[in-house]
């Protein structure tokens, strides 16, 4: 769409993660023109899988869980159609809790259910966000834009700040300390494939309360990878500390670390992938935020994790309210 194009949609939604793919789905629903811009490759966010030659990796968000009943009853639509299954209750020797479920065949299939019937332009970053009192103007690289009524971003938080500050949105000192508050820790994520089965028992993860390894998994035993193949996930006092180091360096010593909880199998190959912003730790009160409210712009909302709570599911139901402020003011 190039600067020329007189089209004016009614909401561009920055990011397709769950919260951006979650609310362009009920706007949608609503009969509202919606556009998902997305500066990565794929849908999904921290939703994200990896191949290694045959090895299939779950490397980002390892399961969900649901515990509002209009989440239950999108879980249960998901597995309908078989993009989502239950994995687990409990580990070996745990009491069982709510009941963890993950995307079929891996955590990004929930993504692209979501994002099948929507606009979406990939590999595509927002540069500025300018207004003219009544529309956004959301500038893309290399050289368009696209004019719309209202503005979704769900992008972490201190990237949101950056991007707001290049526009002529004007924050208020309150509002810009509102969002600095919020806090986020980094992960480190190893993908190891392996020549022989691991020792991890069924259902094949293993969640870490102290130590640098915060998570296990299988891949195999998960059902998601053909061949033995892990995910560790380091701790985020360990990531923090480790996340500038060389990647190979830290990947072998995590591999290493985490030895005792996988067995002596050796390892074929691994990758190792960085997540800056992988889960808040502070978050805000609300489920989403219309940061427009007090200030003379068009619509715009803030939607994530970073509101609804730091879980799959909070990022589904931050995406739900944020459609809905957008749904009452435009």
């Amino acid at each position: 769409m190039s600067n020329s194009s007189p089209q004016i949609i009614d909401t561009v939604i920055i990011g397709s993660g769950l919260a951006g793919l979650s609310a362009a789905s009920r706007l949608s629903a609503q009969g509202l023109s919606v556009t998902v811009i997305d500066k990565g490759r794929g849908v999904g966010g921290r939703l994200a899988a990896r191949r290694i030659g045959d090895a299939v990796f779950d490397h980002g968000a390892q399961f969900f869980t649901a515990r509002s009943e209009q989440f239950k009853t999108c879980v249960n639509q998901w597995i309908k159609s078989g993009v989502a299954e239950q994995w687990y209750q409990s580990y070996p020797g745990q009491p069982n809790g709510h009941p963890r479920y993950r995307g079929v065949p891996t955590m990004v299939s929930v993504a692209k259910y979501l994002a099948k019937d929507q606009t979406v332009i990939q590999s595509t970053r927002a540069l500025e966000l300018n207004h003219d009192g009544c529309h956004w103007i959301v500038k893309l690289e290399p050289e368009e834009s696209i004019i719309a009524r209202s503005v979704i971003i769900t992008s972490p938080v201190p990237q949101t700040l950056d991007l707001l500050d290049k526009g002529n949105s004007q924050l208020t000192s309150g509002i810009v300390d509102r969002l600095q508050k919020i806090q986020y820790e980094s992960c480190i994520a190893v993908m190891a494939v392996l020549d022989a089965p691991s020792t991890l028992e069924d259902p094949g993860a293993l969640a870490l309360d102290e130590g640098p390894i915060a998570w296990i998994s299988d891949n195999h035993k998960k059902g998601a990878s053909p061949l033995p193949a892990l995910t560790i996930h380091a701790s985020g006092e360990f990531s923090q500390a480790n996340f500038n180091r060389d990647r190979n360096e830290v990947g072998k010593e995590l591999i290493e670390l985490a030895r005792p909880l996988f067995g002596s199998a050796p390892v074929n190959d691994f990758q190792v992938h960085g997540w800056l912003y992988s889960k808040p730790t502070t978050t805000d009160d609300e489920a989403s935020f219309l940061l427009s409210a007090s200030l003379k712009m068009p619509p715009l909302v803030l939607a994530g994790d970073a509101f609804a709570g730091p879980r799959f599911e909070g990022a589904v139901l931050s995406g739900w309210s944020a459609a809905e402020q957008i749904k009452d003011v435009l």
